[in-house]
């Protein structure tokens, strides 16, 4: 999610109107919201802030994605972070450290450590797992959430699925097709993760939640919020541009 969670985000036009429950499927529905929110490719500015019990950080990011396999995060923000660069490039991350002119590629023991310390990890950068395709899709009981009417759907991983979550809940906007909340569950069926959406608005003229929330459910007092304030969907950037030579040239 950093990831993007933290970037993905061409909508189709089934998106954009009401649609309803007897049309779409569960999986159907899981796919137009994914589709909604990723994209092809986008650019976007946002800042990432931790907040702990005692205290509170801010990043400020610019991101670019190409599909679901190239994402570069810059940090702009603050001043002693500022250049650090993150490269997805497919199952690879590498990391650019400006204050040793150095590229790292991050191990596989470093998959589960604090991304940048937040309630990210490094592993979530790489989402090799497909809420589509890594998991069966069941309908339950509508709900309301931000005074609109939301699917709630049950998502249980396929077997053999390379997927980290026991059981995921997902309640999707029945009009704009807007995921507005997600519960991720252990195998052991124990509630770890939350993730709230809100702050609806138009980006780049789409209607989606500017603001997620995500929050350890065993944590009091912790969170990590990531506040988009700019999104440019649809634009063209070339495969290249997810380069190890482009890390140290991006601004």
């Amino acid at each position: 999610m950093v990831a993007m969670l933290i970037i993905g985000h061409l909508v189709a036009l089934s998106c954009l109107l009401p649609v309803q429950p007897e049309n779409l499927t569960a999986r159907e529905i899981v796919q137009k919201a994914d589709q909604k929110r990723r994209g092809n490719t986008s650019e976007a500015e946002m800042s990432i802030t931790i907040v702990r019990p005692t205290w509170s950080r801010k990043m400020v990011i610019k991101a670019w994605s190409k599909d679901n396999d190239y994402s570069l995060l810059l940090i702009t923000e603050p001043a002693r972070d500022r250049g650090t660069v993150f490269l997805k490039r497919k199952k690879e991350i590498w990391n650019w450290i400006p204050s040793i002119d150095r590229n790292i590629k991050l191990p596989p023991s470093m998959m589960m450590q604090s991304w940048m310390g937040s309630d990210f990890t490094n592993d979530d950068l790489i989402k090799e797992s497909s809420i589509v395709e890594d998991y069966k899709h069941k309908l339950l009981t509508d709900s309301v959430i931000l005074g609109r009417v939301c699917y709630k759907i049950e998502l249980l991983p396929k077997p053999e699925a390379p997927v980290v979550w026991g059981k995921i809940y997902s309640w999707i906007d029945k009009t704009d097709c807007m995921e507005l909340k997600t519960e991720l569950y252990d195998e052991d069926g124990y509630l770890v993760n939350q993730v709230l959406f809100s702050d609806i608005k138009l980006l780049d003229g789409r209607l989606l939640p500017a603001k997620m929330e995500y929050i350890p459910a065993d944590k009091k007092g912790q969170k990590t919020v990531i506040q988009y304030h700019k999104v440019n969907y649809g634009a063209t950037i070339d495969e290249a541009f997810f380069s190890l030579q482009n890390m140290k040239r991006v601004r």
